[in-house]
């Protein structure tokens, strides 16, 4: 599969603006300054002197006919060009180009281009529109991330490994230097998207190597993901979401293609379980035909969500609506999410029925502001805070992301947009963010205190200091107020 095919996305616009919070805003908006363009006849010298003048270290070579992008030169190519190789100033600057360079489209989410650079190893990316013409230059200096913590080493382990044992042995250094970056005091989520586009590359080397063994339908599919890592938001006990979307040329090829697309996508299940990310206990996988669906089987079933939102539906499928792509063709996906944002909004009764369920947990806090237990006999005198904590500002987030149209599935990202939407201060905003990061905070430190992975989110707080107490008491007090507003927002 072709390096476009593999991480390009559509041209879809996500949305207008910058809404999103910095992880999955349009790189569109990211592009700093204008690309420096040259013409495959523009000599060697006078590229330099153009570089020098924008303070660059890379140009575009353009087409001037079409317009279209034919190849990147950088600063650091052609000093050595000139001072190693002894190349001549005045010849072309084509003949030292890097020629097909990678390409994304301008409005994709800056978090597959941050997954893309690292996992080719390059330090440009090329921004192209609908139509192939050049809309900008993206950088390293751009996107700041997966660079940080020492992912270096790991990306080149993860892309180095030629079976699932290599890599088991990467996901288990990823893990093990994520908790040290924890431990050293690294944001909850700058760790969290850390830690995510190190699991993004790891899954797609995973489905790299599995999709060799098969011989693959001929038709545009993708690998998506769901839950907590189409959030961006993976820690260190997670377990698999995912589903396989394709397009098959007639509707009557269907299921047959679903077919012999299921033992390649059980394979990676497997292979996932091996690198660590458990099999999902509802089956929510790509290799259950429930959830391996052609693009507009996916449609129908997110259309019959919104139309008929049952209780039991809903509480099974909110975590599909935070779907993003990972492998494959990603253009059927972002069509998908095109067209959700634009219908969802249109169901009112869809979003008194998600409201209703998200406001069934309510923060574990007492009238008083005492903490209150669930009577778990399994772990007493505990706080489950996925469900209780983290849960309260996700649920609120992909209720009010939906309602305003918003592309963001990150939850950070989705409160951000939905602050500036409702046109709500800055500081409410920051201080919800801040809440769910802390909450998130004390569930990694759980975490990674337990082998116990059914209590690996269960925090008791006598274990906790009195500083500790009172900082989750006020984060479970910032989901209660989140909750209120959508308790009078539905008057409910």
């Amino acid at each position: 599969m072709s390096d476009t095919d593999t991480q390009a996305a559509s041209g879809l616009n996500p949305v207008a603006g910058s809404d999103d919070g910095p992880d999955q805003a349009p790189l569109r908006g990211l592009a700093r300054h204008r690309p420096v363009v040259v013409n495959p006849a523009t000599s060697v010298r006078e590229t330099l002197l153009l570089l020098a003048q924008a303070q660059a270290d890379a140009a575009v070579v353009v087409d001037e006919t079409s317009g279209l992008p034919l190849g990147l030169i950088t600063l650091r190519e052609m000093l050595f060009v000139i001072g190693i190789e002894g190349g001549g100033l005045e010849a072309p600057v084509a003949a030292y180009m890097i020629g097909a360079p990678l390409t994304i489209t301008a409005d994709a989410p800056a978090h597959r281009a941050k997954v893309m650079m690292a996992k080719k190893g390059v330090a440009h990316l090329l921004l192209t529109d609908q139509d192939g013409r050049l809309a900008g230059l993206i950088g390293q200096t751009d996107l700041l991330g997966l660079r940080a913590g020492g992912a270096e080493a790991l990306v080149a382990a993860i892309n180095a490994a030629r079976d699932v044992t290599a890599m088991t042995e990467a996901a288990d250094r990823v893990h093990r230097r994520a908790a040290e970056l924890f431990e050293s005091g690294m944001g909850v989520e700058a760790l969290c998207q850390w830690l995510s586009g190190l699991n993004d590359l790891i899954a797609m080397r995973i489905i790299e190597l599995i999709e060799d063994e098969f011989d693959l339908p001929a038709v545009p599919w993708c690998w998506m993901v769901f839950g907590s890592e189409g959030r961006l938001e993976q820690t260190f006990s997670t377990d698999q979401d995912n589903g396989l979307i394709f397009v098959p040329p007639d509707s009557e090829r269907t299921d047959a293609i679903r077919a012999a697309f299921l033992p390649f996508c059980q394979a990676v299940n497997d292979a996932l379980h091996l690198c660590g990310f458990e099999r999902c206990r509802g089956q929510i996988m790509a290799g259950n035909p429930e959830w391996c669906l052609s693009a507009d089987e996916w449609r129908a079933r997110f259309d019959g969500w919104l139309r008929i939102p049952e209780p039991e539906a809903l509480l099974h499928g909110t975590i599909f609506f935070d779907f993003r792509p990972l492998y494959g063709h990603c253009e059927p996906v972002d069509r998908l999410r095109a067209w959700l944002i634009d219908q969802a909004p249109r169901h009112n009764r869809f979003f008194q029925a998600l409201a209703t369920q998200t406001l069934e947990t309510a923060p574990p806090l007492g009238w008083a502001g005492q903490f209150t237990y669930d009577r778990n006999r399994d772990f007493p005198h505990t706080l489950d805070l996925k469900t209780q904590g983290a849960r309260l500002f996700t649920d609120c987030a992909r209720l009010w992301a939906l309602r305003h149209g918003l592309w963001a599935t990150n939850t950070a990202d989705r409160l951000r947009a939905v602050g500036q939407a409702q046109q709500r201060g800055g500081g409410d905003t920051a201080a919800e963010v801040e809440a769910f990061h802390l909450v998130q905070r004390f569930r990694i430190q759980q975490q990674l205190n337990t082998k116990d992975p059914d209590g690996a989110n269960r925090v008791d707080p006598d274990d906790l200091n009195e500083l500790h107490r009172l900082m989750l008491k006020e984060a479970l007090k910032q989901a209660k107020r989140l909750q209120l507003r959508l308790r009078q927002e539905y008057a409910l």
